[in-house]
């Protein structure tokens, strides 16, 4: 077997081809087991795993030809011929030319793709055309497997490429409609993105036409087992503005909310439901633009009163028991997405923070930015950068950063005046309405309307097509439909004149979301890449319609600034926390917030601006922004640690970044510690005396703390709620909000969620806290072993980053070859790190900084960028996961940008020509 290196033979014609991956333990590095640090505001030293520095290019080759031989055997040893041959095209045939020069049709002159050694791309070309052309070309070279699953996702296509058990997954996108807007959004962009758009849709099609199967990457003759024939089909427009609909799908939590507030106080007693919503804490927590400069002076003079809050006039927003079949239908949409997607939730969130040049070593401004994502196999993030040779009005780009596969420009990142960040805004941009359907009509105002329907054929691999109807109201899809489960219908509590919801009549649930209402999104990307002030940024936020974000910046003129942009529902009311009826029309929307009059801030006077899913404004803004913020522990510990920091440069802002502090173990450690315990947990409560509360990988107290919490909230609520008939989606996340619950619950010693269902002798708040502790110790033993001395976070908080199709589904040494080993890390839930764990699954870690950047505005080449994974979405290449090894210590890349830089770092250059 034949390893491709950087350099062709001499008597071989064909430029270098990329080098092989290094597969040795970096992306499962061990985890350090220093001793916890004395307490200290800064972050902690042992938040991250320590890696071994990478082999010599001898033992890289010789662990590849191991890795890639025990492969072939297992393959052959798998299914003789059609496997082996399988391995042959995987292994060397993928890997994609990354010097030398191609000829690539459609281009209108010559364009350079220079990569580092961690294989990221800096474009240049003479027009924009040729600009966006050449990044298609490159993303397809890297990851196009992940750019055709990603739109099969969004079109509802998945079937036709994996076969029977994706139908579901695709109904429920085809009921959403997302690839339908998706192309509806290309034909309202400007000439200019639409020719972007073609332009980036070539450059992926001319590689397309010159390669196929295995040459693509691995997966795809394996498929061939599977999809028969498949071939991929020409990229659109409409592919890559799809996905933005996928990305707001994932960062929409007004949906699990509603789902929760609908439900729970049908299934628990009087009054019980309203500890499980503390609410916003204003007093501990500022916003993001704090009152009253919250809301901008013309919109404060024409304030209405509180329109979240329903007057006497307004119909009772609570819907009939006899909705919550249809309810829990359209909750089940969540579990089928989570599948594909990962998980919904407050904590999948982002930081960001800015902070002004009177609090920065160089007196220009930083800017830091860590959206945290599922994580997955390759990374959601492309880093590119793309540069004009000539800046001007042919050609008016200069700018770097992160964008997502498939999607052409950068969404995050800087340009040669600006940079600017995202972060989820937690928007009441949602409502489900519960509908009254008879027949083919449903009640609107007391008129029966007809409802909208057409009909979808999912093709499915190696199965007979199958047939879809989707019905629509004013307010959207019925998103109940297209999981309805008839058997389900409960006979008690149905209203006698409404029939079950298994018929097609009775209740139905349709979502209304800004992200279903067709709107120029994309333009204002390719406007932010090539913003030059303030102005220019904000003309682009105008233009940004969803996902709505918070939406920081920076310039190299030393401002900085926040905006909210995106479309905000103006309500006749109702607050966005609830399904409401829709069949009364008071609750519809009439239009949206003007740009005007949505929350922004300029060179505020503290100096630095923090969002980290926190509100956005207080109670004094007059509009309805959002119902649940997420809480704001992350946000307070970013802004203490700046304000102790003196003066910041590039390093300070990485060090804030990897800051493990647990707000709530601060919180409920004194009362662990004055519970008495039995003696074989004493020594397991012994780690908590003195701890400083910090989450690193190697720390002790951090694994028993976070197992008692795990089985406090086990104990105290899920048990509960389970048996109280309460769907598995209101269970604890073990979030922020939930460090809240128990915090109010900590001064109602006797309250009935201190009360054990599993074991009813356990009552009040000491004994259940002293269950929790004695559970803990018992299942840690178990795990770890006897001494709690050398427990460690890390050995339970780990993250394994899977390849998220043929990783989880394909033939075992297949799948071995697409994962990644598991790292052990440090973090935690609503800690700075953000590596967000599930108490109802255990310790792994689900979400993550799906990257981070810091950038400098004083010199951009001294800023700092990470990927969770690597440039490379093929398995056997060296820049596969090669960030995460830096990602998971804490480290930034080198982000080299001017030219001069962007040389120095060079490692290959391909000369693309018409």
């Amino acid at each position: 077997m034949t390893v491709q290196t950087d350099t062709a033979a001499p008597d071989d014609p064909r430029p270098a081809a990329e080098p092989a991956r290094e597969a040795g333990p970096e992306p499962g590095a061990a985890v350090a087991t220093a001793p916890d640090p004395a307490p200290d505001p800064a972050p902690d030293a042992d938040a991250t795993a320590t890696a071994p520095p990478p082999p010599s290019g001898r033992r890289r080759v010789l662990r590849i030809l191991k890795r890639t031989a025990i492969v072939l055997t297992a393959l052959v040893l798998l299914a003789a011929g059609s496997l082996a041959g399988y391995t042959y095209w995987t292994v060397g045939r993928s890997l994609p030319q990354l010097s030398g020069s191609t000829t690539v049709p459609g281009l209108h002159g010559e364009a350079r793709i220079v990569r580092d050694a961690s294989g990221i791309p800096q474009i240049y070309a003479d027009t924009a055309h040729d600009l966006f052309l050449a990044e298609g070309y490159a993303q397809a070279q890297d990851r196009f497997w992940q750019m055709d699953v990603q739109r099969h996702v969004t079109a509802g296509r998945l079937a036709e490429m994996f076969g029977p058990s994706e139908v579901q997954t695709d109904k429920v996108a085809r009921t959403f409609g997302w690839y339908r807007v998706a192309e509806q959004e290309v034909t309202m962009l400007s000439p200019q993105t639409q020719e972007y758009l073609r332009a980036f849709s070539a450059g992926v099609n001319a590689y397309l036409a010159e390669h196929h199967d295995a040459e693509l990457s691995v997966e795809y003759p394996v498929l061939g087992f599977v999809a028969g024939d498949y071939r991929p089909e020409q990229w659109t427009p409409a592919d890559s503005v799809s996905w933005l609909k996928t990305m707001a799908w994932n960062l929409n939590t007004g949906m699990i909310d509603q789902f929760q507030h609908a439900m729970l106080p049908a299934d628990l007693p009087d009054g019980a439901s309203d500890d499980l919503f503390p609410g916003y804490d204003f007093q501990r927590w500022a916003p993001i633009v704090p009152d009253p400069a919250s809301a901008p002076a013309q919109a404060q003079a024409a304030a209405p009163a509180d329109p979240a809050a329903p007057d006497s006039a307004v119909p009772d927003p609570a819907v009939p028991a006899a909705a919550s079949t249809a309810l829990a239908d359209s909750a089940r949409v969540r579990t089928v997405l989570a599948a594909v997607l990962g998980p919904q939730g407050i904590g999948i969130g982002s930081n960001s923070w800015v902070v002004s040049g009177s609090r920065t070593t160089t007196g220009k401004p930083l800017l830091e930015n860590d959206p945290h994502l599922t994580p997955s196999l390759p990374g959601v993030w492309y880093q590119v950068g793309l540069h004009c040779t000539k800046v001007g009005p042919d050609c008016a780009y200069d700018v770097s950063g992160f964008t997502f596969a498939g999607m052409p420009g950068v969404v995050i990142g800087h340009n040669a005046d600006i940079s600017w960040g995202f972060t989820d805004l937690g928007a009441a941009d949602s409502d489900l309405f519960v509908e009254r359907v008879s027949g083919s009509s449903y009640e609107h105002e007391g008129r029966q309307l007809p409802l909208t329907v057409r009909q979808e054929t999912i093709k499915v691999a190696g199965g007979r097509p199958v047939d879809l109807t989707v019905r629509s109201t004013l307010h959207g899809p019925l998103i109940s439909d297209v999981l309805k489960s008839a058997g389900e219908v409960a006979d008690h509590g149905r209203e006698p004149d409404v029939p079950p919801h298994g018929d097609q009549d009775g209740y139905a649930v349709a979502m209304q979301w800004t992200a279903l209402d067709p709107a120029p999104t994309v333009d204002a990307l390719f406007a932010l890449d090539r913003a030059k002030d303030w102005n220019d940024f904000r003309a682009a936020a105008a233009v940004f319609a969803s996902p709505v974000q918070n939406m920081i910046y920076a310039d190299t003129a030393g401002n900085i600034g926040y905006q909210t942009p995106g479309r905000i529902p103006v309500r006749k009311a109702g607050d966005s926390r609830s399904p409401v009826p829709g069949w009364t029309g008071a609750y519809d929307w009439t239009g949206y917030l003007p740009f005007d009059q949505l929350p922004t801030s300029f060179n505020p006077p503290q100096g630095y601006i923090v969002t980290a899913n926190n509100a956005v404004v207080g109670p004094g803004y007059p509009h309805l922004i959002g119902s649940d913020w997420g809480t704001g522990y992350r946000s307070k510990r970013i802004a203490d640690l700046i304000e102790q920091a003196g003066k910041l440069d590039v390093a300070a802002m990485e060090r804030i970044t990897q800051d493990t502090w647990n707000g709530n173990a601060a919180t409920l450690v004194p009362h662990l510690l004055q519970v008495p315990v039995d003696a074989g947990t004493k020594p397991a409560q012994d780690l908590l005396r003195g701890w400083d509360f910090t989450q690193g990988a190697g720390s002790a107290p951090a694994a028993y703390f976070n197992a008692v919490w795990r089985e406090l909230l086990k104990e105290a609520f899920t048990d509960r709620l389970s048996r109280a008939g309460v769907k598995s989606y209101a269970y604890p996340d073990g979030g922020g909000r939930w460090f809240d619950v128990v915090r109010g619950l900590l001064d109602k010693p006797d309250s009935l969620w201190w009360t054990s269902t599993a074991d009813p002798s356990v009552q009040g708040r000491d004994a259940m806290l002293r269950r929790a502790m004695e559970q803990a110790a018992t299942d840690l033993r178990k795990r770890l072993g006897d001494d709690p001395g050398a427990w460690r976070w890390g050995a339970l908080h780990t993250l394994t980053l899977e390849n998220p199709t043929l990783g989880t589904a394909g033939p075992a040494p297949l799948q071995w070859l697409l994962n990644a080993d598991p790292i052990g890390v440090g973090g935690g839930t609503d800690t700075v790190l953000a590596n967000g764990w599930d108490p109802q699954k255990g310790f792994e870690v689900i979400w993550v900084p799906s990257m981070r950047m810091v950038v400098d505005l004083a010199d951009f080449d001294r800023s700092r960028w990470v990927n969770l994974t690597g440039a490379s979405g093929h398995a056997t290449s060296d820049n596969y996961t090669d960030q995460t090894g830096p990602w998971a210590r804490g480290e930034g890349l080198a982000w080299p940008y001017g030219s001069a830089a962007v040389d120095a770092a060079a490692r290959n250059r391909l000369r693309l020509t018409p």
